[in-house]
C-alpha cells in the first residue's frame, strides 16, 4: 500500500470519505484487514484458524 502525503490549507482539506472513494478496491480491503489485524493484536503467528477435529473410527 503506497503512503500519500498531502499538504493543504486548514479549511481545505478533502473528506476521508471522499479519499476512500477515490482508492481502488483491493486498496481498501488492504487497509481493512491492516486495521482488523491491528485491532485484534494478530500476528502471523496467531492468527486463528479453524481447529481440526478427528475422529477415531473402530472397524470391526
Amino acid at each position: 500500500m503506497k503512503k500519500i502525503v498531502r499538504k493543504v490549507a486548514r479549511g481545505e482539506e478533502p473528506s476521508d470519505a471522499s479519499y476512500w472513494r477515490e482508492q481502488p478496491p483491493e486498496e481498501r480491503l488492504a487497509a481493512l484487514e491492516q486495521i482488523r489485524q491491528e485491532y485484534h493484536g494478530w500476528t502471523d503467528d496467531t492468527v486463528p484458524r479453524l481447529q481440526r477435529v478427528y475422529s477415531v473410527v473402530e472397524r470391526t
